[in-house]
């Protein structure tokens, strides 16, 4: 099989890549060749820019295109002119952010999409993201009509992930002590391995299959709290988790999702942001590996690249977060509870 990938090096397309060498396929990288160039040396190799620079992709057929970074409607829409007469299926790596709120449990593909006023704007923000890969989605299925597969992932996490948001979670535990545990312990959590969402757009990829997908996990649902006591298990950790509520946290200014990662107070619109519906996916064959495995491969690979965490609290800050904390609340009473809960989790 032919395939093009509009990025290729970095995360999720690296590993479609990787994956795709595996099965024999003939790979071709479209990238800026400023991230990892000497990697996949199988692979073909196009250098360019979507921002005005499409001149490697002039000439080629391909099966399909795999399109991981589109994030601006008018570059997306230079390169399905460009492509339209000369791939087969469309490929558009979208997100779970394109919903118009989270008011509503297990929302499904058939869920409002959010808008954007200026849709020339250009600037990627919490505010924007989610309307921007909206109104790309919209540009790829009017250019491949009935020839478009749209996925929507949310958090992805595994090796080569330079956002270390799931990450900060496996490094913390791992070197134990008191640990901030966010918000209530039963909130649901939602995050998908890469090498599990890579695979499966491989194969729906092969299938030719099409249509929209939200492509999320672990598969069931799942509780802060018995994720981190999982990741303490699987990491051999002797850390204790004091649970921190909402009201506390947002006072103190601490970000939702970037310092405290998986953490959104869940009120209002954003009640159910992590109770989005995947089951459409699962159906079409979407799989999932332990928790346990994710986290120590995350580690093994995080251990070899030495530059600082990139999302997460930093201890400092944390311990003065505790011991604002603790004089409001009996720890005693909140460990031995947790406790309880925790072995109920296992």
């Amino acid at each position: 099989m032919k395939l093009l990938i509009l990025g290729g090096t970095i995360f999720l397309g690296r590993h479609l890549a990787e994956h795709a060498l595996i099965r024999g396929w003939d790979v071709t990288l479209f990238h800026r060749g400023k991230h990892y160039p000497e990697i996949l040396p199988r692979a073909l190799k196009l250098i360019g820019d979507r921002d005005g620079n499409l001149d490697a992709l002039a000439h080629g057929e391909w099966d399909a295109v795999i399109d991981t970074s589109g994030y601006f409607p008018r570059l997306v829409r230079a390169s399905v002119e460009l492509l339209q007469q000369r791939v087969g299926l469309y490929v558009f790596i979208s997100s779970i952010s394109v919903y118009k709120d989270y008011a509503t449990c297990n929302l499904d593909e058939t869920y409002p999409l959010t808008t954007l006023e200026g849709e020339s704007s250009e600037k990627i923000t919490g505010e924007t993201y989610g309307a921007l890969k909206a109104l790309c989605e919209r540009v790829v299925t009017q250019y491949f009509p009935n020839r478009n597969l749209i996925v929507r992932p949310g958090l992805i996490v595994g090796p080569y992930d330079i956002s270390d948001r799931y990450t900060y979670w496996v490094r913390r535990i791992r070197n134990g002590g008191q640990i901030l545990a966010p918000g209530k312990p039963e909130y649901p959590v939602q995050f998908i391995d890469v090498r599990d969402l890579a695979n499966w757009i491989l194969d729906m990829t092969e299938q030719q299959r099409i249509g929209t997908y939200n492509a999320t996990g672990p598969g069931s649902f799942l509780t802060m709290n018995e994720l981190l006591h999982k990741l303490r298990l699987a990491l051999q950790s002797d850390c204790e988790f004091i649970w921190v509520n909402d009201d506390f946290l947002v006072k103190q200014g601490v970000g939702a999702y970037s310092e405290l990662p998986l953490w959104v107070p869940l009120e209002g619109n954003s009640r159910y942001f992590s109770e989005v519906s995947a089951e459409k996916a699962i159906k079409a064959g979407l799989t999932f590996r332990s928790l346990e495995e994710s986290a120590v491969n995350v580690l093994k690979w995080r251990d070899t690249i030495d530059f600082p965490l990139r999302s997460g609290m930093n201890q400092k800050r944390e311990k003065e977060l505790l011991n604002l904390w603790s004089p409001k609340k009996s720890n005693i009473f909140l460990s031995f509870q947790y406790k309880c809960l925790a072995e109920l989790a296992i």
